[in-house]
């Protein structure tokens, strides 16, 4: 770590992969090509076609510099390998050079074609060309996008990297390099997989992502998969026109009540189990009448003498799902936060009880 060859490397690696995959510091510091570049780029409410035209063309070029811009940096980390001057560079390194000086010239000829004929042979501009009527031209379907996309009623969700954007007629989805468009009244949405997180990095709670793939009847327009958190799910219904489609595996939790079902249940399965003796026999839950009793409360937390959490004697009478529910009931709604780790009353005995305490009958 003493070479500045190697410091300088470790360094710009960082930053390289941080502009192009902006984290949440990169956005506050301002360090995104939308930011940088922002007179030229215009306002996205604005024309919302005419800047991501811009901005893709941009970002395509700013990170097609970023082999050039560390082979730069090199120079003076490194002035011992003379990289300024061409004929004593090491060989290796001019093969880098020629590659970094490759990449800025292709994607400058590719931007150079997308943006004749007034970005005409764009792809966003293609694919709204594919909506548009005869004695139309794609400016026409781009100046609908734009009225819609400034109205407040409109669907928005995602990173800025992935962002979903759902108008009265139009299913879009934003990312780095790319802007998919798809009518409304032609697309076909199929919910294909869910993943469930017990902790969300953002806000510490269990969340569930589904990813829905979104196929255009139009020939020519590419399908393309959006992702959302399953809260949003139901916004994102009354938004669109056509149903939503779902897989048979795949099942949707709408509300954080159904999240913290999930998440309550999985952590319990890893707890100890609770073996019940020979001579006693389960009952039925006594919450729902439906199931046999599933649960049982021993305190495996901590030692007995130990913390918060008491010890419960009563015989197992829970199923999990109702033992999850009564846990959920017992929680603060403005404090979704604290709810995984709290403590609350058996329903029975009134012992305190945490998650850690909740196991599974055998």
């Amino acid at each position: 770590m003493d070479s500045p060859e190697v410091t300088f490397t470790l360094a710009y690696l960082v930053f390289a992969v941080c502009f192009v995959f902006t984290p949440t510091e990169f956005h506050s510091a301002g360090l995104t090509v939308q930011n940088l570049l922002s007179g030229w780029l215009g306002s996205e409410d604005a024309a919302f076609v005419s800047y991501h035209l811009r901005r893709t063309s941009a970002t395509l070029l700013c990170h097609s510099l970023l082999p050039l811009g560390y082979y730069m940096g090199m120079c003076f980390a490194a002035s011992e390998k003379q990289l300024y001057s061409l004929g004593q560079a090491p060989e290796a390194w001019r093969l880098f050079l020629l590659l970094a000086v490759t990449l800025p010239t292709i994607a400058s000829t590719l931007i150079y074609y997308w943006s004749c004929d007034q970005w005409a042979r764009h792809p966003l501009a293609r694919t709204l060309a594919l909506y548009a009527l005869p004695q139309s031209g794609w400016r026409a379907v781009a100046s609908s996008v734009n009225t819609e996309f400034r109205r407040i009623d409109k669907f928005a969700t995602g990173a800025p990297g992935a962002r979903v954007i759902v108008t009265d007629t139009w299913v879009m989805k934003v990312t780095t390099y790319r802007v998919h468009v798809a009518q409304q009244q032609d697309v076909h949405l199929t919910v294909t997989e869910s993943h469930q997180h017990e902790l969300s990095p953002d806000s510490n709670l269990p969340v569930q992502l589904l990813t829905i793939h979104v196929a255009s009847a139009s020939p020519g327009v590419q399908a393309f998969d959006i992702r959302l958190n399953s809260t949003e799910y139901g916004e994102l219904c009354e938004k669109l026109r056509a149903p939503i489609r779902s897989a048979a595996n795949v099942v949707i939790h709408q509300s954080l009540g159904d999240l913290f079902l999930e998440t309550f249940a999985s952590l319990v399965e890893v707890n100890p189990a609770y073996s019940v003796p020979s001579s006693q026999e389960l009952e039925a839950c006594i919450g729902c009448m439906q199931t046999r009793a599933s649960v049982k409360l021993v305190k495996t937390c901590q030692e007995t003498a130990e913390g918060e959490c008491q010890q419960c004697y009563c015989r197992p009478m829970w199923c999990l799902t109702c033992m999850g529910k009564w846990f959920a009931s017992r929680q603060d709604p403005q404090r979704p936060d604290t709810w995984l780790a709290s403590r609350v009353p058996c329903p029975t005995c009134r012992a305190r009880f945490c998650i850690l305490d909740v196991c599974a009958v055998r």
